[in-house]
């Protein structure tokens, strides 16, 4: 059930307690399920334009010193270190268009060599910049609308893998993954739109871990996942289906993976995080429906850092929320 949107902004910023990167006085419970919760321990952003406020968060990506970048509606990549302090911005080049929806840092052999990947949705590309906010044009792919390689729909996610090759997703007229070299040639390209298993309807966020490839298959309400240490990837299998019980998914728009193997599952739909173990297994929820801290009103995204905290992307709250992962 969505939230009501009754509530002018003024009442929702009062009731959620908002302010300005602000740790909460004492921890608060998000919600009551199946087994254990995580406790939120800060709530920063509020909705604006200025330096550290948001307009509807769209994605968010985490660097291996724990800074996040975070892009919003007005098309701004806003970098702040892991207890809300704004550090840096810059914007996209282009957002009459529309604005990105995915983010994801390329690691390099030396922490200086990381990029920043952006999915630049209505633009038909992939942007490429130095952490500090440098363009790097070179390295871009895409650019042009259409269904051949190397075109794109709507572009929704850019990997890479270990080996330095990108993994593009994009919804619309072609719902499907597309692999390109290191240097942006085109390689392979599969899925396509449809609802059996190995076809997608808005491959929302795509992760990978060593061989694997992890693919929030949104509008299909599950995540699929592929080997990808062939020529050819190569389906594993495919977790979930609609609804509201663990296991369960509705729109699920991004993940993190967990060193133990399991993953968090960001739930636009259903508004909440859900955690997994490696098999597939639902282990607890956090969130709900609503605008107070521990409550969510759709959640684009989320990362973890290294102390194995979760931060999430409370999109329409305009917000981020920090919290130990679910038990």
């Amino acid at each position: 059930m969505q939230p009501s949107t009754s509530f002018t902004r003024r009442a929702m910023l009062k009731r959620a307690g908002l302010g300005a990167a602000a740790a909460l006085a004492a921890t608060v419970p998000g919600c009551v399920p199946a087994s254990g919760h995580g406790q939120t321990e800060l709530v920063w952003g509020r909705r604006g334009q200025s330096s550290g406020r948001f307009l509807k968060p769209r994605a968010i990506t985490i660097d291996r010193n724990d800074q996040l970048y975070i892009v919003d509606t007005t098309g701004r990549i806003q970098v702040f270190d892991r207890d809300g302090n704004w550090l840096r911005q810059w914007k996209t080049p282009e957002t009459k268009n529309g604005r990105p929806t995915g983010l994801a840092i390329q690691h390099g052999r030396r922490p200086e060599d990381d990029l920043l990947l952006v999915a630049d949705t209505h633009y038909y590309r992939m942007l490429v910049y130095h952490l500090d906010g440098r363009r790097i044009e070179s390295k871009e792919i895409g650019g042009q609308p259409g269904r051949d390689p190397g075109q794109f729909a709507f572009v929704t996610d850019a990997v890479s893998d270990d080996d330095d090759c990108f993994y593009i997703g994009e919804y619309g007229d072609s719902d499907r993954i597309q692999k390109f070299d290191p240097d942006g040639n085109f390689m392979t390209q599969w899925g396509g739109t449809g609802r059996e298993t190995e076809k997608f309807v808005r491959p929302q966020s795509l992760v990978i871990a060593g061989d694997v490839l992890w693919i929030a298959d949104a509008c299909n309400h599950r995540i699929q996942r592929y080997d990808i240490s062939g020529p050819t990837p190569r389906w594993i299998d495919a977790w979930g289906q609609q609804g509201q019980q663990p296991g369960q998914f509705h729109y699920p728009y991004d993940l993190a993976l967990l060193a133990d193997g399991g993953v968090l599952v960001c739930e636009y739909g259903n508004q909440r995080i859900q955690r997994l173990a490696a098999d597939g297994t639902p282990q607890s929820i956090w969130g709900a429906p609503g605008f107070e801290v521990g409550q969510l009103y759709q959640p684009w995204g989320l990362v973890v850092d290294s102390e194995n905290r979760m931060h999430v992307l409370d999109s329409n709250n305009h917000r981020i929320q920090r919290t130990r992962l679910p038990a």
